[in-house]
């Protein structure tokens, strides 16, 4: 602590909070429990920053924090932490996720590749029998598996990369361990992008020299004070709000809220009429799916021809204006991309285009856009066209204008603290001989044809021949796209293991399976905030280890320690001794940012979190500012140090689909196309409201939502009737990739022509391991189309899929999308 921070903390009171101190190590030298909890309670009012547990265990997860309520050694009711501003009913799972009947028990493997060796009848994956082995025979064919394909076919024969949103936790986080554990044994194949945001990241590092879509938002408190229209463009933040990557700070939810309350205009652009949007009384327009580029470009023509750009913006902090105007005026192609072009598109009359334009420049305009709009087919051109639209309106960098990717996501814009930062468990050195990371949604792909060359934002990557996948903390059969081409190319590797708490369609189709503690069955630490790093909570051990579970860091501690790296591994570690590390490195921290935290043995046993201070110049943070203000000192990441409307380095790779401007590329799939004569409704696949991708689709809350017991699909009033359907009919959705039942909701809050199935229903078909068989529960990838979004970003096309339903006739028959295998029941 510096002269000045103690100044700001009386000698009293520091002297008072160091005889706790003092006391409080007493622990370790004999001292009785009742002297310790004297000590605590003597120091911990002179540490500001903490907040303390109201009745129950302090722990988290991605939908909130909140306090566990134990009783006999069960977890019965949970109570959300005193001053979340809106906590997430989901939290009310966590006791339903610890005792789940669908927990896997014990280590397992599949029959016919523990009789008959690596690679045996991977047709049956998904249908044959399990056999429960110990721990240490499953650690032993695991290492094995390892140690065989290391020393034979090198790293690129293991896929260790895996994807998914894991559980919370910075010590126990599964994929960082699991890749250290890999690269210290010699390296395996790896990722790279996400589902996410798979597109836009790329193309945004390329437009304004950051992957934006996981930036910070000029913060809540300028918006609500300075933006006179918020534009939602293809996002739906009262539902992806309530989670967070971390542990959510649920400001972004209130932001919204203080929107409504002040009446701030909000127009709604999105094929569904959102509750939320509803809630703000938002103007809702209506575009088909897909087309979301070429209504962009007809704005943008509105705002040239009626001379409502900013001609100074775009020439001090821009290049490439003049080329993007050629193309809006069709000097190219002599189609004029004017507001009756787009209309053909998108189907918004010209009026409400040209009328939205004037609006955007006549006033402070925050445009807050979603990432569904860019996993689809020429998925780059979306967000690239906004940032450009942004451009013409001049606000950028201004106080409540400009663009946001990710108000909708994380608490975007909640302001950042001050104080410090846990760092987690770190996955190590990559060897040099490890291959080239592939894009995630490629995988399919990499596993069914080794050899096959790519290309990638300007590389060429070629496929590894992987004979051995390895899944933590991720699901690929419920987030990966076309399912049933994915079932097929899971046949390929010869080994495949995953490690997880449940059943899951992934679990089903594994040939060994290891059982993981839920996060409430183990010590671990986390952050609050992602953007905010407002919070750090300790996440208590609430219960003991369900059935035969192992935490994560144990069970590669085991493996490291067969595969002869355990000293490296651990670093002379246990899981609580990395837990002080990280808090030890994060008090330090604080203590520069003149904010005291007491030693981690009296934090972990006060059951307190932490809440850092917010500097008031933080909640009037504007993005770009700097650069706005000064372009020559504050340059962008890009080449030319600006916002690159045409970008050469895009160019020069000479990608037919990702040109080196923005524009509208006609979708594979969408209402105008070959494919719509035969499936003419066109997809949605929205984030749920009661889930986080597939996590909680086997608790309770699943009841809230559930139709005709299986995922829910909107149709509009119109198509519903021209097939019969009425809502809680049981339907059948399909194409040529796929069939799903669903049930009914039959609504007007839905473009004609858009059906909605939200994304993370467990996979379940009535054929086990039968490609095309027909998905009980509604697992909505059956339908989707698995290409690259194009050879820039290989982004996933997830959000982008033509259909047709029907009302399924016939006896409903049985949902086991959550119900163990027969034989490991």
């Amino acid at each position: 602590m510096t002269k000045h921070q103690l100044s700001n903390w009386s000698r009293r009171r520091f002297l008072q909070a160091g005889g706790g101190l003092i006391a409080a190590s007493a622990l370790q030298f004999g001292y009785s429990k009742s002297a310790l909890a004297k000590a605590i309670g003597q120091a911990l009012p002179q540490f500001t920053a903490l907040r303390p547990a109201q009745k129950g265990i302090l722990t988290a997860a991605h939908w909130g924090a909140f306090e566990a309520i134990v009783e006999n050694g069960r977890m019965v009711g949970v109570q959300p932490v005193q001053d979340d501003p809106a906590p997430n009913e989901l939290i009310e799972m966590a006791p339903w996720q610890v005792h789940a009947p669908n927990r896997i028990k014990t280590p397992m493997v599949r029959k016919s590749w523990l009789e008959n060796g690596p690679g045996s009848r991977t047709e049956l994956r998904g249908s044959d029998e399990w056999v429960p082995v110990s721990w240490d025979k499953a650690i032993e064919l695991v290492c094995n598996e390892i140690r065989r394909l290391q020393q034979n076919d090198g790293p690129g024969s293991i896929y260790a990369g895996t994807y998914g949103w894991k559980s919370t936790g910075m010590l126990h986080n599964c994929r960082a361990l699991l890749h250290r554990l890999m690269n210290l044994t010699g390296g395996f194949l790896n990722y790279s992008g996400d589902y996410s945001t798979g597109a836009a990241q790329v193309i945004m590092s390329h437009v304004v020299g950051s992957m934006e879509v996981y930036e910070q938002q000029t913060c809540w408190p300028n918006v609500l004070e300075h933006s006179e229209l918020v534009v939602l463009w293809g996002c739906n933040p009262h539902t992806t709000l309530k989670n967070s990557w971390n542990v959510p700070d649920h400001v972004g939810l209130d932001g919204f809220a203080q929107l409504a309350k002040k009446g701030v205009r909000v127009i709604t652009i999105d094929p569904i009429y959102q509750p939320g949007a509803k809630q703000m009384n938002a103007q809702w327009i209506a575009p088909h799916a897909y087309t979301d580029s070429a209504m962009i470009m007809g704005i943008a023509h509105t705002l040239l021809s009626e001379k409502l750009h900013d001609e100074a913006f775009l020439h001090r902090y821009t290049v490439g204006f003049d080329r993007f105007r050629a193309v809006l005026l069709g000097e190219s192609d002599g189609v004029v991309k004017d507001a009756e072009w787009a209309s053909g598109i998108c189907g918004i009359e010209p009026e409400v285009i040209r009328q939205l334009a004037r609006e955007m420049a006549q006033k402070r305009t925050m445009i807050m856009a979603g990432w569904g709009i860019q996993r689809q087919h020429h998925g780059e051109q979306p967000h690239w066209l906004l940032v450009t639209l942004a451009a013409m309106l001049g606000q950028i960098g201004l106080p409540g204008g400009g663009f946001g990717f990710s108000y909708h996501y994380s608490s975007g814009g909640s302001p950042t603290a001050r104080g410090g930062i846990i760092s987690g468990i770190s996955a190590g050195e990559t060897p040099a001989n490890a291959p080239a990371p592939i894009p995630v949604a490629r995988i399919a792909d990499c596993l069914a044809n080794p050899g096959k060359t790519i290309n990638f934002n300007g590389r060429k990557i070629t496929y590894p021949h992987v004979k051995m996948v390895y899944v933590v903390g991720g699901n690929p059969f419920h987030h990966h796209q076309d399912t049933n081409n994915l079932l097929q190319a899971w046949r390929q590797p010869e080994t495949i293991v995953v490690q997880e708490p449940y059943w899951t369609a992934t679990a089903k189709h594994a040939d060994i399976v290891l059982p993981c503690t839920t996060s409430y069955e183990r010590n671990d630490v986390e952050m609050g905030g992602d953007y905010s790093q407002l919070y750090v909570f300790p996440m208590h051990q609430c219960v003991a280890p369900q059935h035969d579970a192992r935490n994560d860091f144990d069970i590669f501690r085991a493996m490291a320690a067969r595969l002869g790296v355990e000293p490296a591994f651990t670093e002379g570690r246990d899981e609580m001794q990395w837990l002080k590390a990280m808090y030890d490195n994060m008090k330090s921290q604080a203590r520069t940012a003149g904010v005291a935290l007491p030693p981690f043995d009296m934090f972990w046993q006060s059951n307190n979190y932490i809440r850092f201070p917010i500097p008031e110049a933080n909640k009037q943070w504007v993005r770009f500012a700097d650069f706005r203000a000064d372009p020559l000192l504050n340059p962008l990441g890009t080449p030319s140090g600006k916002i690159e409307i045409y970008s050469q380095r895009v160019a020069s790779m000479n990608y037919p689909d990702c040109p080196g401007l923005p524009g509208w590329l006609p979708p594979q799939e969408w209402h105008g196309s070959e494919a719509a004569k035969r499936w003419p409704l066109s997809l949605n696949t929205a984030h749920p409201e009661y889930r986080l991708h597939s996590q909680l689709d086997n608790t309770p809350v699943r009841e809230k939502h559930a139709v005709a017991n299986r995922e829910e699909i909107l149709i509009n009033e119109q198509d519903a009737a021209r097939r019969g359907i009425r809502s809680g009919d049981l339907v059948r959705a399909f194409n040529d990739r796929g069939q799903i039942l669903v049930g009914a909701v039959v609504t007007s809050d839905i473009r004609p022509g858009v059906v909605r199935i939200s994304e993370g229903a467990w996979y379940d078909p009535a054929q086990p391991a039968e490609p095309g068989a027909l998905c009980r529960n509604g697992n909505v990838n059956c339908l989707t189309l698995d290409i690259g979004s194009s050879m820039l970003a290989q982004g996933n096309c997830g959000h982008m899929a033509q259909l047709e339903i029907e009302k399924y006739q016939g006896e409903a028959p049985p949902n086991t999308a959550h119900v163990a295998p027969p034989s490991a029941a």
